[in-house]
């Protein structure tokens, strides 16, 4: 017998087995084209930023990468962004949105945590906290606690994340799962549970999750490949009643071994950033997209022809409100006197000023606000001004 608690917290799994809640109200509130528009993506496992924009013209990068360097011919066709820095021949396809100034990488980034755990750090990234243990709430959770969004924020993938947790009203929505039902476990959750002040409007909640989604072509097995998934994120936006607020939870990046294995999945989170460019259409204007990763990767290899768990790191802002076309590193360089513990790239750059710069500006929440009740830990680390443009 499952006790309340529990099915509160299966309730965004609920969702994905409802069908026959039609009747409910699915858009009590509607999102105005203005209403700035936000997706926050994690890579889990530790994307080896070296690896997705190479500092091909640092003076040690080909030393100290050794074989985990760029090949000559990937450099050839590597697009170059300045005298430093370079996209990996397979995110080509942003080469677009970096010549309209739509994408910032963020290089030699970090969370406050040091440890090489891949469960503390992405409770690090996702709570917004040094160190480990996992709190009730995560960065964003309390953000959007400070600045509801006009609809509901929502996750996609199982169950909501620590990153979201706290948001009011957050639902979540399963790609893999959207193609199961049981009519008749929906009838008898809805009549068992119509009148409970928690339940109730907690699966009210998911159904309408679930109704969105369904509109949005989530069901039938789910998307395939990345760049699907980003359309499909885009079909949930445009929705009047859908999300103006997105998490995406992709796993997959850990690369102990055979790390240019990653080539395809980095075509494929480029194709999804420009799958959401394109399905998102005037709405993109008012985006952001930020995309990170627990930890990046050590800067030589194993033997294994991988990468082991390391600090620094890469985060990706794209959008059309976001402040693009230049690399943002205050680059430490890859020389062995330089790396921190011998191994890693040195971060320069704390990834929650970097955080608290987009969310700050593009959702309206003072910088008092995010130090008091956001990053309290990080009162002493200033956002990191200009990364969303004015107006926008």
């Amino acid at each position: 017998m499952w006790s309340r608690r529990r099915l509160l917290t299966h309730t965004a799994a609920l969702a994905g087995a409802a069908s026959t809640w039609g009747a409910l109200p699915r858009r009590a509130h509607a999102a105005s084209p203005d209403a700035p528009r936000l997706v926050v993506c994690v890579l889990r496992g530790g994307l080896d930023g070296l690896l997705a924009v190479p500092p091909v013209g640092d003076p040690d990068y080909a030393s100290a990468r050794g074989p985990m360097a760029l090949s000559p011919d990937e450099r050839a066709t590597a697009i170059r962004l300045d005298d430093t820095f370079a996209l990996h021949p397979a995110l080509a396809a942003l080469a677009p949105l970096w010549a309209a100034g739509e994408l910032l990488p963020v290089h030699a980034t970090a969370t406050a945590y040091r440890g090489r755990s891949h469960f503390d750090a992405q409770d690090a990234l996702e709570s917004g906290l040094p160190g480990a243990g996992r709190p009730d709430a995560g960065w964003l959770g309390r953000t959007l606690s400070l600045a509801p969004p006009p609809t509901p924020p929502m996750a996609v993938g199982r169950g909501v994340p620590l990153l979201l947790r706290g948001a009011p009203d957050a639902t979540a929505v399963d790609p893999v799962g959207l193609g199961l039902r049981d009519d008749a476990l929906s009838d008898r959750l809805a009549a068992l549970y119509l009148d409970d002040p928690l339940l109730g409007p907690a699966l009210a909640r998911g159904v309408a999750a679930r109704a969105v989604a369904d509109e949005a072509g989530m069901g039938h097995g789910g998307p395939q490949g990345l760049g699907r998934l980003g359309d499909v994120v885009a079909r949930l936006m445009v929705d009047p009643g859908g999300p103006t607020v997105v998490t995406l939870d992709v796993p997959g990046w850990d690369s102990h071994a055979r790390e240019r294995a990653l080539t395809g999945r980095l075509a494929g989170l480029a194709d999804a950033v420009v799958a959401l460019r394109t399905g998102l259409g005037a709405l993109w204007s008012r985006t952001v997209v930020v995309v990170v990763t627990e930890f990046g990767r050590t800067v030589a290899g194993n033997g294994t022809d991988g990468t082991d768990h390391g600090t620094g790191g890469v985060a990706l802002l794209a959008g059309g409100a976001v402040a693009g076309g230049r690399v943002l590193a205050d680059w430490p360089g890859l020389g062995r006197g330089t790396l921190l513990d011998g191994r890693d790239l040195r971060p320069t750059t704390d990834l929650r000023s970097v955080l608290a710069g987009v969310v700050g500006p593009h959702l309206g929440v003072t910088g008092a606000a995010l130090r008091r009740e956001v990053f309290p830990d990080a009162a002493g680390i200033p956002s990191t001004p200009d990364l969303v443009r004015a107006g926008r």
